[in-house]
């Protein structure tokens, strides 16, 4: 039995939909599952804390966007994740470079290290600032590290 040429047209145009939908769906949950994952959380908590970054950002509103999939610099695997987080305030966005580590038996993400860097190039330790400020360490915690190869 031969199928006509509508038939396989709407065949087509059915599948495309639906494979378009199910990706549709998996990239979704996929963000959704990194957006209420305990390192995510714990470095926008760590950013919300800072009032010299928030303030640098023009924030609140802060806007948190979805990870890049397709972003090489994002490696999560049991023990440890390194990811990029694109963020905006009403001033300036930039990305929240950050780095997590969890022992297997306590299963308790822990930041280790959460550097914002600005458009404009400026970057801020929100980890290792002294109580008044978060801004002038960056050098001590990006020495060595290349931030710029992350963009």
């Amino acid at each position: 039995m031969r199928a006509s040429i509508g038939h396989l047209q709407q065949l087509t145009i059915f599948t495309t939909v639906l494979t378009g939908g199910g990706v549709g769906t998996m990239y979704y949950l996929l963000q959704k599952k990194f957006s209420e994952s305990d390192y995510h959380r714990l470095a926008v908590q760590a950013l919300e804390a800072c009032p010299v970054a928030m303030d640098s950002l023009g924030a609140p509103p802060l806007k948190v966007h979805n990870l890049h999939l397709t972003d090489r610099s994002n490696q999560i695997d049991q023990l440890t994740a390194q990811i990029k987080i694109p963020v905006t305030g009403s001033k300036t966005g930039g990305y929240l470079f950050t780095s997590s580590c969890r022992k297997a038996g306590t299963h308790r993400w822990n930041l280790k290290m959460a550097v914002l860097q600005l458009k404009d190039g400026k970057t801020i330790n929100l980890l290792h600032r002294p109580p008044s400020t978060c801004q002038n360490q960056a050098a001590e915690l990006t020495q060595g590290l290349d931030v710029d190869r992350w963009l």
